[in-house]
């Protein structure tokens, strides 16, 4: 059973800086028996960084929808796991307001990272605080899981503006402001008319990440873990892509050449 002084050594070993900005998307159930539980888990990382910033995904893809529209970030639950869920509870928590990909953060310029999502016209915009992780220099831990979760790939892929990612009609919403107001905003959904699940294909890139010095291998508890670099990731992807535009949806393998005069 592992113990809080024991996971915080594994995040050190990680390479992880007590001042570094880091995004966690996690299986608890991975993770093996921890005295405490998950909060032992969210103890540790936001002990270590002390003077860093935490965030966790509360997305809300899963339950928001036209029949479901009323976006609360107080009561609205997460759809990624227990560890998120958790972390919106914590006293100094910080959750945006995009009403279907929500992040919470906890430490340093928290407020000022996650301001704004409210005005979000897609799941992660240029403008959004998805790729304000590359201005951060942030790193993103896959804890237990694995690219099909990495998000931020989502975000590397509006920036890029390939097509044939998202739903040809908003949907609005209305979200819950601090003053009390209810904003409405108009919101596109991920859609491709080939899959049910875009990110499914970001498992292509894997080898393209470890060869370019993207991520790497760790461990956290019995966790086989990612550790990845955003802005390495950002150039993996534009990379790749400058080949082929889609070519994630239309092949099943990337050629090793369109990253390896990359590679480290």
């Amino acid at each position: 059973m592992y113990r809080k002084e024991d996971l915080i050594r594994m995040i050190k070993e990680m390479g992880i800086k007590k001042d570094d900005t880091l995004l966690i998307h996690s299986s608890m159930k991975a993770v093996g028996e921890v005295e405490g539980g998950a909060d032992t888990v969210l103890d540790a990382f936001m002990e270590y960084l002390e003077d860093g910033l935490l965030l966790l995904p509360t997305h809300t893809w899963a339950s928001m929808s036209e029949s479901h529209s009323y976006y609360d970030p107080a009561v609205e639950p997460a759809c990624v796991g227990i560890l998120p869920n958790l972390f919106l509870k914590r006293p100094g928590v910080i959750r945006s307001l995009h009403p279907t990909h929500s992040l919470a953060g906890f430490g340093k310029d928290a407020a000022i990272f996650l301001n704004g999502e409210e005005n979000c016209k897609t799941p992660c915009p240029p403008e959004g605080c998805y790729n304000r992780l590359r201005d951060r220099k942030a790193k993103i831990l896959l804890l237990g899981v694995n690219h099909v979760k990495n998000t931020f790939i989502h975000s590397v892929e509006e920036v890029l503006l390939v097509p044939e990612r998202f739903t040809e009609e908003p949907v609005m919403f209305e979200i819950q402001m601090p003053d009390g107001v209810r904003k409405r905003q108009a919101v596109y959904r991920h859609y491709n008319k080939t899959t049910a699940h875009i990110s499914e294909a970001y498992q292509k890139l894997g080898e393209a990440f470890y060869e370019t010095g993207a991520a790497k291998n760790v461990r956290f508890g019995d966790a086989c873990c990612i550790l990845c670099d955003a802005e390495s990731i950002f150039q993996t992807v534009s990379k790749v892509l400058s080949h082929s535009i889609n070519c994630l949806m239309e092949m099943e393998k990337i050629p090793s050449e369109w990253w390896m005069d990359d590679a480290k």
